[in-house]
């Protein structure tokens, strides 16, 4: 009866205004990450940024967690609401801990694997981006959010396989000598890995709420 009663309400629209300005700050993120991964001056130079988008977005997702409690009619139930921004934010908290550590660990060399996790990083944040604007229609774009949810999945095992042939090769790498660079280098190179599986359960919880409303 409630969920009827809601269909007839105007709904509050802007959370997807919050999403979207969200979305950008986690492209943001994910632009000055991969660009911290070309090495030497452009690791101090773009890591400030990394941190910077971190904090906007926690300011959005602040906004949105208010806002659900003020608004009396909400897109999709309040539950999702917040589960979704909170998905979303894991993804930046996750690169703004790959950033750290890259700063921690002084690492200003990178093979072409980890330039390739940073790519495929970028990839789910500009797929994420496109998907969640779609929401405030889901009946009508259902097809188009599956669709960009498959493709970040898709980027995910691809990064699952790259991060198991790059510690491999890593290992290899590197010396008996080493052993302290392979840690740092491994620990590093987990982190980025784990950014693309944020996206992933971002991309889940985006089709759970499409199963949900459609």
């Amino acid at each position: 009866m409630f969920r009827w009663f809601r269909r007839l309400m105007p709904r509050e629209e802007k959370f997807f205004d919050m999403y979207g300005r969200h979305a950008d700050t986690i492209v943001r993120g994910a632009e000055e990450l991969r660009a911290m991964l070309n090495g030497g001056e452009a690791v101090r130079r773009h890591h400030p940024a990394v941190l910077t988008a971190e904090d906007d977005a926690d300011v959005i997702t602040r906004e949105v967690v208010q806002a659900v409690r003020r608004t009396f009619v909400t897109p999709f139930d309040r539950g999702d609401i917040q589960s979704l921004i909170s998905r979303m934010d894991d993804t930046i908290d996750q690169m703004k801990k790959s950033a750290k550590a890259i700063v921690l660990f002084e690492m200003t060399e990178f093979e072409a694997d980890f330039q390739a996790m940073g790519d495929a990083i970028l990839r789910c944040a500009i797929l994420l981006r496109e998907a969640v604007p779609l929401l405030s229609r889901i009946s009508s774009n259902a097809d188009r959010i599956n669709e960009l949810c498959e493709q970040i999945r898709r980027i995910e095992g691809e990064a699952d396989d790259l991060h198991d042939n790059a510690v491999t090769e890593l290992y290899r790498r590197c010396l008996p000598g080493d052993a302290l660079r392979f840690i740092a280098a491994r620990e590093v190179f987990d982190l980025l890995e784990k950014c693309v599986d944020r996206f992933d359960d971002a991309a889940n919880e985006i089709e759970g709420i499409v199963v949900e409303h459609v």
